[in-house]
């Protein structure tokens, strides 16, 4: 596996990026992988390993960059859990879709990349931001996953579901069957507009789960069968859509 940590600047600054990719073949099809709330950090690389590892070229971007460098959620301690969530209310889903054009643009200038062949992936807070740029560059994502996503139907005009009309490729929400901060009644939305949109989307429920369950550090909400149908899932996504 060939790793690199790249710059991409962006209208707002310089935004860093860990990108993984296979050591032979190639040009490869490009998975955006953005992070959850706790930031980019080790336990985000191994999965994007794991996707790459089967033959894509994932970019995994610092989202906070405009206001930190580097941020990373002490699980032990907490300790900076207020600052996570001021840094988590700042970022929009416009400002993530300013951001992929970056990451476009890097994929297209990569030998290695194949920038017509891309493929999106969000947990948590980045759930909602996966769909929006599904819908956001039509011609270039085929297929977009939000796992435990939040917000993904709100009262509000930059709404993913008010996107799912524009949005060509298949889409995939996996949804835990408890989760505060992703409630049945938004889900259920998704649904509805799903079907009233036309889109090519699935919601599925993972039973017995709780917001968290794929994150394998997450201690106590982490589960092990759930996780690996969830993996299942999203290859089988990406080699659909994406090969």
């Amino acid at each position: 596996m060939i790793e690199e940590e790249i710059p991409l600047v962006t209208p707002d600054g310089t935004l860093s990026a860990f990108t993984t990719r296979p050591d032979e073949g190639g040009p490869f099809p490009v998975v955006f992988f953005y992070m959850d709330a706790p930031g980019k950090r080790e336990e985000l690389h191994d999965m994007a390993r794991r996707i790459a590892t089967t033959g894509y070229f994932v970019v995994l971007p610092n989202l906070y960059y405009r206001w930190k460098e580097h941020f990373e959620l002490d699980f032990k301690t907490g300790s900076n859990q207020d600052e996570m969530f001021a840094l988590m209310y700042k970022l929009s889903n416009a400002m993530v879709v300013s951001d992929t054009q970056a990451m476009i643009d890097f994929a297209e200038a990569a030998d290695s990349a194949d920038a017509n062949r891309i493929g999106c992936v969000g947990y948590c807070m980045s759930g909602p931001f996966s769909l929006v740029v599904a819908a956001a560059y039509p011609e270039r994502v085929r297929c977009a996953a939000s796992i435990y996503g939040v917000r993904l139907a709100v009262d509000e005009e930059d709404s993913p579901h008010h996107g799912f009309k524009d949005t060509p490729g298949e889409l995939y929400v996996a949804a835990a069957e408890t989760d505060e901060y992703a409630p049945t009644e938004m889900i259920e939305r998704v649904e509805r507009t799903f079907s009233e949109s036309g889109v090519n989307g699935r919601v599925e429920w993972y039973p017995g789960t709780h917001h968290g369950f794929a994150f394998p550090n997450r201690k106590g909400l982490f589960d092990k069968t759930a996780a690996e149908r969830h993996w299942s899932r999203l290859h089988a996504l990406f080699d659909r859509n994406l090969r």
